[in-house]
C-alpha cells in the first residue's frame, strides 16, 4: 500500500497530500479498526513508506501527537502528526 496522491511530488522530493487524504492514508493502518492509531499501527505506516527505526519513530509520534495522553491517535489529534509526517514519513501535508 503505496502513498498515493494526485498532487504529485514536491521540489525536494516529498510525497504531497491535502490533510483529508493524509487521515485517510493514515487510517488504513488501524488494524483493528477502533478509529484510532496505535503506537504499532504507526509502526506500520513508517516501514510502509520505507522508514528505518520504525519503534523509536512510532513511540516519537504517539507522544508528539497524543494529546490526551491515551496512548493513542485519534481522529482529532490527527492534525498533530503534520510535522512527523514532514520529518519522518517523507509527506508534506498541503493546506487547502
Amino acid at each position: 500500500m503505496a502513498i498515493k496522491t494526485n498532487k504529485g511530488i514536491s521540489m525536494d522530493g516529498k510525497r504531497t497530500m491535502t490533510m483529508d487524504e493524509f487521515k485517510q492514508w493514515l487510517k488504513k493502518f488501524d488494524d483493528d479498526k477502533d478509529g484510532r492509531i496505535s503506537k504499532e499501527e504507526l509502526r506500520s505506516a513508517i516501514y510502509e513508506t520505507g522508514g528505518r527505526f520504525g519503534r523509536w519513530k512510532s513511540w516519537r509520534g504517539i507522544r508528539s501527537a497524543d494529546v490526551d495522553g491515551s496512548g493513542f491517535i485519534d481522529e482529532s489529534e490527527m492534525t498533530n502528526l503534520v510535522d512527523f509526517a514532514d520529518k519522518y514519513l517523507g509527506v508534506r501535508i498541503l493546506h487547502v
